[in-house]
This record gives C-alpha cells, structure tokens and sequence, in this order.
C-alpha cells in the first residue's frame, strides 16, 4: 500500500495487552437495562424470557472465542473466562473487549424474535464491558464465586420487594421501607410467612444464575459433538470445580457447535 503524508496519524495508536500468564475476564452489562426491561414489558422480579435470551447471547460469544472456557450470566450481565494461556488478537484489550461487547449485542437483538415473539424491540439495547485479570487460579474462582453471591443477594430481595408489591399491595416506596435494614432469614420469613413462598424452592436459574460450559457429547445418536450447555448450579463450593476438572487446564481450544434447540441440553444439576 502506497505511504501518504497523512500515515503519521498511526503514531497516536495506543495498544494495551492484557498481561500473560493471567486469566482474562471481559464482563458485559446493559446500559440502562431497568428502562428497557419496563419498556418491553418484562415479568417481575424475573423473566425466564431474557435470561435464556441472554444465555443465548452469550453460547454465540463462546462458539466464536473458543478460548471462553466459562460464562456466567445472570440479569442484565455475563462474564467471559479466557484461558490463562489464550493468544486470540495478541491478547489486545480493545479486541477482546469491543468485540466481545458488539458480538453479544448484536446477537441479543438476532434472537429477539425468538424469545418475544409477540413484543416488538423498540429500541436497540446497549451493553458496555470491562476487563479484569486474574493472576491465579483462586482469583478466578472467588471472581465467579462473588457473581454467583450476588445473584443470591438480589434475587432475594428483588422476590421480596415485587411480593409486596405486586401480590402485597404496597407501593414501590413502602415496600423499600419495609425491607430496608432486613436480613436475609428476615426476608425469608417473609416471603414465606407472607406469600407461602419457599425461597429454596425457586427455580434454579433465579437462585444461581446461568453457568455455560462446553461439554462433549453423543449428539443425538451422530458421534461425539462438542457443544455449549446451560448449568444451574452452585459452582462456589469445590465439588463444582472437581466435577469439571478440565476448565482448569491449558489445553488449546477446539472446534465448538451450538445446537439451535439450547433448551433440549438444559439440566438442573452439575453432573
């Protein structure tokens, strides 16, 4: 390509890679997600509709980054693990990072139709990332594991909060009031006492979020097929990690295939 006097304009480009020997985490989040979830009508406090959609988004992140070992996701977030060991774009933040970003966006809104039918978008949803790395392994588990926490703490409250609105009669204010200063046993108690709702009993996908995971399998009766799968499990405690031995290994990546009825692999333990 022939030089211009213009090319010195190059010289300004700045690139950060991301250290080696460190487990790479890109986390997307919605950008004004409260507003958009009311505007398209979603069920309070949650909606099986955009969280499968979310998991859907994110299985199209994984088949393209074959070096995503894990994605966790719940709400209007998920998390990308990369393996220590990954080179994909010489370890570029900005690549990883915006392409990651604009991968899911524009696959959420791919596969809108299929999980509202009947709600038309009215507008394209936004998502940002950030970056973070991890030096061990520890780091990376206790990184998933404070994920995993917070999905436990907001959907407890967030169950509570829309009981008593929605089925309690209060306002939006006097439920926050009430609830405000609460303990988690307070707002079992409540749920419970209140609503005859067994917190524990909720299905697992509210309680602890959508682990994805690659995993070899019989693909319906075609050979073996490695393929993207939804969990909803605990994987805080070890026996998560102990069960899936080979998310902690430097191996290289292979190909991946997403089957298009995801709900067909859907399994309620770690097994």
């Amino acid at each position: 390509m022939a030089k211009s006097n213009f090319e010195y304009v190059r010289d300004f480009e700045h690139e950060t890679r991301c250290l080696p020997n460190t487990w790479i985490v890109v986390r997307i989040d919605g950008k004004g997600f409260h507003r958009f979830a009311d505007l398209h009508d979603f069920v309070k406090p949650n909606d099986t509709r955009g969280l499968t959609l979310m998991a859907r988004a994110a299985a199209d992140v994984m088949f393209e980054f074959t070096d995503v070992i894990i994605s966790f996701g719940h709400s209007d977030e998920f998390s990308f693990v990369f393996r220590k060991n990954t080179a994909v774009f010489n370890r570029r933040a900005e690549k990883l990072s915006s392409l990651v970003t604009s991968l899911f966006s524009s696959s959420y809104v791919f596969h809108w139709n299929d999980h509202f039918p009947d709600t038309k978008l009215r507008y394209p949803p936004a998502f940002d990332s950030r970056i973070v790395l991890y030096p061990t392994d520890e780091n990376m588990k206790d990184y998933l594991s404070w994920r995993q926490a917070d999905v436990h703490v907001n959907n407890l409250y967030n169950l509570s909060f829309w009981s008593l609105v929605l089925k309690g009669g209060l306002k939006p204010c006097e439920a926050e009031l009430k609830l405000r200063g609460t303990l988690a046993s307070d707002k079992n108690e409540l749920l419970f006492q209140e609503f005859g709702i067994n917190y524990n009993q909720e299905p697992p996908m509210f309680r602890k979020g959508t682990t994805l995971l690659r995993k070899s399998v019989d693909f319906l009766g075609k050979g073996k097929r490695t393929i993207v799968m939804p969990y909803y499990c605990d994987i805080i405690k070890k026996d998560f990690w102990d069960t899936h031995p080979e998310l902690l290994k430097q191996g290289k990546a292979g190909r991946v295939e997403f089957h298009e009825g995801m709900e067909f692999f859907e399994i309620k333990k770690c097994s």
